[in-house]
């Protein structure tokens, strides 16, 4: 076989460390849920009616993980740096059209994350009808702990999500208050996507969101799964 050559260095798998474990998990595709807590919905002036909408995505690519406990430059282009706090589900079976009944056996984990987002040219490119890429899809935006393999957690139906910037409660929920549960999540994307090892689902974030600047110290907590911190640093 002919040894493939490049014209310069393919990329690099990005990977998470899991707990107990020395190997690490290679992230494929991180999916994060739009507008998923009603409240949350309600202070973005975009309520949520589940009976006749459904879960909406925007994708971050992978070269964007951050592992938790670095710091990061308050990034270029934008003058309003939000936290969004959230649960992360990690896919560890492949799965399309999957039922309710079988999505708890995709979950490979769960891990607590950050959807570092930059409001202001989000909150633009919703208002123009156009892609969010630029607000939600940049360097260093998707911020992730360590995953916990699911073993006897099963499928998370409640469990504390909160969220403290330099020590003050910002955000504090219950995963119960998800809109769409995680089940729900996985047989929707699903029907749109073959699932594979290594996905990630962002599940979306509570109310409470809001700015930070260089200097600030961003902790999150979810009840059962771990903690993720962020240090946001000068700008480059």
């Amino acid at each position: 076989m002919t040894q493939q050559t490049y014209l310069w260095n393919p990329q690099p798998v990005f990977s998470l460390p899991v707990q107990g474990s020395e190997a690490r998990l290679p992230v494929k595709r991180i999916f994060c849920v739009g507008r998923n807590y009603h409240a949350h919905a309600i202070e973005m002036e975009r309520p949520v009616d589940k009976a006749t909408m459904r879960p909406f995505y925007f994708i971050k690519d992978a070269s964007t993980l951050v592992q938790s406990g670095e710091t990061v430059p308050y990034p270029t282009g934008t003058q309003n740096y939000h936290y969004e706090m959230e649960l992360v589900v990690a896919i560890g079976r492949s799965g399309f059209r999957v039922t309710e009944a079988d999505a708890g056996e995709l979950i490979y984990g769960y891990a607590a994350g950050l959807d570092m987002t930059r409001r202001d040219l989000q909150l633009v490119a919703r208002e123009q009808g156009r892609p969010w890429d630029l607000g939600k899809n940049f360097e260093k935006s998707a911020v992730c702990s360590e995953i916990v393999p699911a073993g006897e957690r099963g499928v998370l139906e409640t469990g504390a999500i909160n969220l403290a910037v330099n020590g003050q409660t910002k955000q504090s929920s219950d995963l119960s208050k998800l809109i769409w549960n995680i089940r729900e999540l996985i047989v929707d994307l699903s029907q749109f996507y073959h699932l594979e090892p290594g996905d990630l689902i962002y599940t979306g974030t509570p109310e409470g969101v809001g700015a930070v600047k260089s200097g600030d110290v961003i902790t999150g907590h979810v009840d059962g799964v771990g903690d993720v911190r962020l240090t946001v640093g000068a700008p480059e």
